[in-house]
């Protein structure tokens, strides 16, 4: 018995002998410092995100942030592995040539995807809409339905859902209708060329008074006698109507101008339309 626990006891002391405690000890020291960077990157991942949460609910970089941080990882994972075998006596030199190979083969085969994602960030960054905002974009107008990480979807006034490609987007004009703090009231009102000089003032006066009126048009409305034109007297509108909503807007120009027309035909007021006056001279 005491012969077989020398064998044994000898076994393992050649075993533990076999072993590189400095190997494992390094290990475990990366580990542990791979396990405190990511606690870090998912602890400031969490306060970028709540941030944007609190300032913009409906922020798409929402969306960004978590893919962004995964690569961030991927990066430091890849780092602490190429310098744990360059250490150790290891040539990473054919490894990180072989990445940038893959990646050089990779970026050209997504080279619209990378764009679109650049878009994408560039779009979110820019602050140029969010979801729900009424935008023109080259021919398309409507409501931003969904931004992802490739395109954008925008609901036209047909109801036509129509997708664009972020690359094309960050790279043409935008128009934010929107984000406009008032919309533009610019109407042009053509009285015939027989109304008298009295009708004409008081034409004038009663679109003040309409728009003196409506509370959702703001004080520094113009009306004024703009033009003579080739069938009509014209009387220009120029006021701001305090929406940002379009249909709103719509809904008030609507009334504006149901108002002008009620109250010019009480006023015998008539409007004009075009039309032409023929001379005929009479030979004798």
């Amino acid at each position: 018995m005491i012969e077989f626990l020398k064998v044994f006891w000898s076994k393992c002391t050649s075993a533990l002998k076999l072993i590189n405690f400095h190997l494992f000890f390094e290990i475990f020291m990366n580990i542990f410092v791979l396990a405190i960077i990511f606690k870090f990157l998912n602890v400031f991942e969490k306060s970028v995100l709540d941030r944007i949460s609190t300032e913009d609910k409906k922020s798409q970089m929402i969306r960004i942030i978590p893919p962004i941080f995964r690569v961030i990882k991927l990066v430091v994972v890849f780092i602490a592995i190429a310098g744990f075998l360059q250490t150790h006596g290891y040539s990473v030199s054919s490894l990180i040539a072989g990445f940038g190979i893959t990646g050089l083969a990779v970026g050209l085969a997504a080279n619209a995807t990378l764009s679109n994602v650049f878009g994408t960030i560039a779009i979110i960054s820019d602050k140029s809409f969010k979801l729900g905002d009424y935008i023109k974009i080259k021919n398309f107008e409507g409501i931003v339905e969904d931004i992802n990480m490739r395109s954008t979807k925008i609901r036209t006034l047909d109801n036509a859902l129509t997708i664009i490609p972020n690359s094309e987007i960050a790279n043409t004009e935008i128009v934010n209708i929107s984000a406009a703090h008032r919309k533009r009231l610019f109407e042009t009102i053509g009285v015939t060329y027989d109304t008298s000089d009295e009708k004409l003032q008081r034409a004038v006066k009663i679109l003040e008074e309409i728009l003196e009126n409506m509370p959702e048009v703001g004080k520094d409305y113009i009306v004024n006698l703009n033009a003579l034109a080739d069938s009509a007297i014209e009387i220009r509108v120029h006021a701001y109507v305090k929406t940002k909503v379009f249909a709103t807007f719509l809904k008030i120009k609507e009334r504006f101008l149901l108002e002008v027309i009620k109250r010019f035909r009480e006023e015998n007021i008539e409007f004009a339309f075009p039309s032409q006056t023929v001379y005929l001279a009479k030979n004798d």
